[in-house]
C-alpha cells in the first residue's frame, strides 16, 4: 500500500504505520546518531526515518521472529545503517542505550499488537482465530490459553476490569469459568458476546480480548520499565516517541512525562521548596497527544485509537 508524508516520500508498506507523518515530525531533531525502533514489527516506521534522515542509523527491536525476518528482508537495503535485535524491547533498549550512549538520539515504541500479528489468524489475536494464543513472542511461557482456561474467576476479573475497562468484568469472568475450557478466540468470542455492549465502533469483545492480550505479553510492565530505563539512562539529549493504544498507557506515558518535566518534588502539602527545584530532565514536546489526522483515519481504521506522546531529554 502506498502512502505518502509531507515530503511527498513514497512508500510500499504492507500496512500503513500510524501516525507516519507525526512520527517523522517527531524526530525532527535528530539529524545524526541512532534511533532505536523499539517494536519494528514490519518496518514501517523504521523504513521513513531511514529515508528521511539519511544520516542516522537504526537500532530496530521485536521479540515476534516473524518480524525479525520481515524486517530483515525489507531493511536490508539500508545495509549497515540498519542493526536488527530479537527480545523484549524493555530489557534490549538498556544494553543499546548503555552500548551507544553519546550516539542514540531517539526512542521510538509503538505499544500493542501489530497488524503483522492481528493479520495472522493462528496467532490467536483476533477475536475470530482458531486458536487461543496472543502470545507475541511465540516461545514464551503464558500464553491466553493458561490466563482463560486455569486462572481463578478473582484474577479474571481484576484482568478484565483493570486492563480491558470492562465494566461487567464479574460477570464476563463467572462466564468464562463456568464455559471453559475454550480451545480458540472465536469460541471464547461467542460465549461472552451477549454479554458485551453493543453499539460501539470496535467488536463488542474487543476489549475483553485487549485484557487478555495485556495480561500475557505484561505489556504495562514493558511500557512502564522502558521508561524507568530512559529515566535512569546517562544520555544527555533524547528524543522519546510513544505511541499507545489504550488509556491506561496513554496515562502512564503522560504521567511519566510531566514527572520528568517537573523541576520541583516536594509534596504538594510542602510550605516551601526543598527538594533544590532542579530535578527536571527535559520538556514535554506534546502538551495534547497526537491523532492522526483524517486522510489517515479513512485509509487506516487501525489509527483511530492511536495517540502519540513527545517528550525531549536534556540533561546538564
Amino acid at each position: 500500500m502506498a502512502i505518502k508524508d509531507k515530503g511527498n516520500l513514497v512508500q510500499e508498506i504492507p500496512h500503513i504505520p500510524v501516525l507516519y507523518r507525526e512520527v517523522v515530525d517527531a524526530f525532527s531533531p535528530c539529524e545524526k546518531g541512532i534511533i532505536i525502533d523499539c517494536t519494528m514489527g514490519y518496518g514501517g516506521h523504521s523504513s521513513l526515518l531511514l529515508d528521511t534522515k539519511p544520516a542516522i542509523s537504526l537500532i530496530g527491536i521485536d521479540q515476534d521472529p516473524t518480524a525479525i525476518a520481515f524486517s530483515s528482508q525489507r531493511l536490508a537495503s539500508y545495509g549497515k545503517r540498519v542493526v536488527i535485535q530479537h527480545g523484549r524491547f524493555s530489557e534490549v533498549c538498556v544494553e543499546v542505550m548503555k552500548e551507544n550512549t553519546d550516539k542514540i538520539c531517539g526512542i521510538l515504541a509503538d505499544i500493542g499488537v501489530s497488524s503483522l500479528q492481528l493479520d495472522q489468524r493462528e496467532r490467536g489475536f483476533s477475536y475470530e482465530s482458531d486458536t487461543l494464543d496472543m502470545r507475541m513472542n511465540p516461545n514464551a511461557l503464558l500464553s491466553a490459553d493458561e490466563v482463560v482456561n486455569e486462572y481463578s474467576q478473582g484474577a479474571l476479573e481484576k484482568i478484565l476490569y483493570e486492563y480491558g475497562e470492562v465494566t461487567n468484568a464479574r460477570k464476563v469472568a463467572e462466564t468464562i469459568v463456568h464455559r471453559r475450557p475454550f480451545t480458540s478466540a472465536k469460541e471464547l468470542s461467542n460465549a461472552i458476546f451477549h454479554l458485551m455492549p453493543k453499539g460501539k465502533k470496535i467488536h463488542p469483545s474487543t476489549l475483553v480480548m485487549q485484557a487478555i492480550r495485556i495480561e500475557v505479553n505484561d505489556e504495562l510492565g514493558e511500557l512502564t520499565r522502558l521508561l524507568d530505563a530512559i529515566e535512569t539512562s546517562i544520555i544527555k539529549k533524547l528524543r522519546v516517541a510513544i505511541i499507545t493504544f489504550h488509556s491506561l498507557e496513554d496515562r502512564i506515558v503522560k504521567n511519566r512525562f510531566s514527572t520528568w518535566a517537573k523541576n520541583c518534588i516536594c509534596p504538594d502539602e510542602a510550605m516551601r521548596c526543598t527538594c533544590g527545584n532542579n530535578h527536571s530532565i527535559g520538556k514535554v514536546i506534546t502538551k495534547k497527544p497526537l491523532t492522526a489526522q483524517d486522510d489517515e483515519l479513512r485509509a487506516n481504521s487501525r489509527s483511530r485509537s492511536a495517540k502519540l506522546r513527545v517528550f525531549e531529554i536534556r540533561r546538564d
